[in-house]
């Protein structure tokens, strides 16, 4: 009877682990990474922050979508394509790996800036106002 309990328990564990993990559809980089990829590229860049956010300060050819919006997917889904990376970003990495998670569980590939704007600035890397 342990032992059942003990497997039972071990599965649910694996499972809501797995559930858990960002998906192999995202890929977390830092700002080098990030601004390699997207300089000199056409690419996805979308800036999940509020418009506020996004008015203080963006990464150049960023589009503004608020993943806090209700209608987040609703907006993205016409803007994006499932044929090439996207490449989100917010403040800190976590807003945009809800939002990297969100898009991945729609089909798409996703690149995440893991340390954010915040990460971005710090290393001296452009920004739009």
């Amino acid at each position: 009877m342990k032992n059942k309990v003990k497997v039972a328990l071990i599965g649910m564990l694996t499972s809501a682990m797995g559930s858990c993990s960002s998906g192999g559809d995202i890929v977390s980089v830092g700002a080098d990474e990030f601004e390699k990829d997207i300089t000199g590229h056409k690419v996805q860049l979308v800036d999940v922050r509020t418009p506020a956010e996004y008015s203080e300060g963006h990464i150049e050819n960023a589009v503004n979508i608020d993943v806090k919006h209700p209608d987040f997917f609703s907006q993205a889904s016409p803007q994006l394509s499932r044929k090439s990376k996207v490449y989100v970003y917010c403040r800190s990495g976590r807003r945009s790996m809800d939002a990297a998670r969100q898009l991945s569980e729609r089909g798409y590939k996703v690149v995440n800036l893991s340390g954010g704007i915040m990460e971005w600035e710090q290393q001296r890397k452009p920004i739009v106002k």
